[in-house]
């Protein structure tokens, strides 16, 4: 087992690794931003180092110095959390050359579903449904003419090196092709270097339920059942459950198998998710796989009652997975506390926390790095917490949840806590009927 884990990330999954590690008797190591030298993540680790100045690209996306902090402090494997260089190949290469465990898939795996077309041409392979649409990137707007009309509208264009919604596009006629092309290829280059555009159908009324998995060093992959992420704005989760109120356990060994054949064809190493689109007929098809832990893995870890953190980091070190699937026997839901207002669609809110209050009691989890005197500064995600209920039945788990949050109490800065108290009690949300798109006629009252 490693004796000392340092961890290339901030903030909520920065602490939430360094407990895991604490009690599997790991140290651990903090690394920092000048911005976030007061957060709870550097206090709690067994030692910090300052990695450079507010901006990302100075701090947590440098490698030189990350890699330095290793050296300094003898650490010999890497956590990366999600986001930053959780998912940077380049970065999983850099390790192994040092002969630093990256805490991960390898940096074949990462590439072979970092990039969509080629993740999409693997899955036709494995047998993986997917979304219908144009093999390849389209090379200019003729050709996407040409391939919308193939496919047959709407379509959605979207970059290759994609995430986060960036450089995506719905098409539902013609005359709008062209302004959506140059403005996803424009939007493309800016946030990800790289402007290639790919096409694929869109999908009416779908859900967006993701199947979290787990792969070993040996071949053996199993499947940890889903989580439902269709309560989004701009391609952002806002809240993420499990069980899905929309799944059957008939098609829930279908898109486990799915997951697991995605998995199994590239050999995948650690924890990761398979995302999914199901349509309202319950078909679904392979959206893309993140190669890292997701930020709602919680959800998971309370249905089956099992430490993600603590499996990814033994299957880093070597061990075996008892390869069954574990399937849902409880039902929790999540709830992403941001510093947003929700009253403004959702602008940023940044600042001082001036008096902080988190709930508690039976079936309530909440996983935060904040406290009253903390700035949530305003250079990274507006994350401040995530709020986790967990009961026996859906509707328990609404209502602890409706409990939870009218606890929280955050002065100082605009939270999202008004939008989820108002979700939770939203008729068709209770029920279960929503869609990816639920959010786009929610009106805060």
């Amino acid at each position: 087992m490693f004796k000392k884990i340092l961890i290339a990330n901030r903030g909520e999954i920065a602490l939430r690794v360094i407990r895991t590690c604490k009690e599997m008797g790991i140290k651990t190591v903090a690394v920092y931003s000048t911005a976030d030298k007061d957060s709870l993540h550097v206090k709690f680790a067994d030692e910090a180092v300052c990695i450079g100045r507010p901006p990302s690209s100075e701090s947590y996306l440098n490698m030189p110095s990350i890699m330095a902090a290793v050296e300094i402090t003898n650490a010999d494997a890497i956590h990366p959390g999600y986001g930053f260089l959780a998912e940077n190949s380049k970065f999983a290469q850099i390790c192994i050359d040092h002969g630093i465990k990256f805490i991960g898939p390898t940096p074949e795996m990462i590439n072979s579903m970092g990039d969509k077309i080629t993740a999409k041409e693997t899955m036709i392979k494995a047998g993986v449904p997917v979304v219908p649409g144009v093999d390849g990137l389209l090379k200019d707007v003729d050709h996407a003419k040409r391939s919308a009309a193939e496919v047959g509208y709407p379509v959605i264009l979207k970059a290759t090196a994609g995430g986060g919604g960036k450089g995506m596009r719905v098409v539902w006629e013609e005359k709008d092709i062209q302004k959506a092309f140059e403005n996803a290829k424009i939007e493309a280059a800016a946030s990800f270097k790289n402007d290639g555009i790919y096409m694929e159908k869109f999908v009416e009324e779908p859900r967006h339920i993701e199947i979290q998995i787990a792969g070993d060093q040996f071949g053996n992959v199993c499947h940890l059942s889903e989580r439902d992420c269709s309560i989004q704005r701009r391609h952002q989760k806002l809240v993420e459950e499990s069980p899905s109120p929309f799944m059957t356990p008939e098609l829930r060994e279908r898109m486990g198998e799915a997951a697991i054949k995605a998995a199994s064809a590239i050999n995948y190493e650690s924890v990761g998710t398979v995302e999914f689109l199901v349509d309202k007929n319950r078909n679904f098809y392979f959206m893309e796989m993140n190669t890292r832990i997701q930020v709602e893995h919680c959800v998971t870890e309370e249905v089956i009652n099992y430490d993600l953190i603590k499996e990814q980091i033994k299957i880093a070190a070597g061990d075996k997975i008892s390869g069954r699937n574990y399937y849902p026997e409880m039902h929790a839901i999540e709830c992403r506390i941001n510093a947003e207002d929700p009253y403004n669609d959702f602008r940023p809110s940044p600042g001082r926390i001036t008096v902080l209050h988190q709930p508690g009691g039976h079936g309530v989890r909440v996983d935060s790095h904040c406290y009253a005197g903390y700035v949530i500064p305003p250079y990274y995600d507006s994350m401040i917490g995530k709020l986790i209920t967990m009961a026996q039945t859906r509707d328990e788990a609404i209502d602890t949840m409706s409990r939870a949050l009218s606890e929280y109490v955050i002065e100082g800065i605009k939270t999202t806590i008004p939008f989820h108290l108002q979700l939770m009690q939203n008729e068709d949300f209770r029920k279960g009927n929503f869609t990816t798109k639920f959010l786009d006629d929610f009106k805060m009252s």
